[in-house]
């Protein structure tokens, strides 16, 4: 059976190497955790530590998960920047497509005060 291990700042690692654990090791060995679970087979204290490993396990994905996502937003910040730089703007903005009237005059069909 194949352990994670979390050091005091809360880096996950595999024993022996040393080697820093990956989203997608974690993520399929928390699956080999739950089918062994699932099977009834495991006496209570294996079951006690599978189920402390898969929640070390399941912690560290959704610290993955969070930082990903901290990217991307990131990302779309950068090209928003980098949008208002050029000048550019949102569609949907004044003059773009739905942004306000096509014909430029601002008013209604009408015209008041004329």
């Amino acid at each position: 059976m194949s352990t994670v291990q979390m050091d005091m700042g809360g880096d996950v690692s595999e024993p022996g190497g040393g080697e820093q654990l990956s989203y997608e090791r974690a993520s399929a060995r928390i699956e080999e955790i739950i089918r062994r679970l699932d099977s009834g087979e495991a006496g209570l204290r294996e079951t006690l530590e599978l189920v402390g490993e898969g929640r070390r396990l399941v912690e560290f994905c959704a610290g993955e998960l969070e930082a990903v996502g901290r990217g991307l937003e990131e990302l779309r910040l950068d090209e928003l920047v980098a949008r208002l730089e050029r000048g550019g703007e949102e569609p949907g903005g004044p003059g773009g497509p739905g942004g306000g009237p096509a014909s430029g005059s601002g008013g209604p069909a009408g015209g008041f005060g004329a």
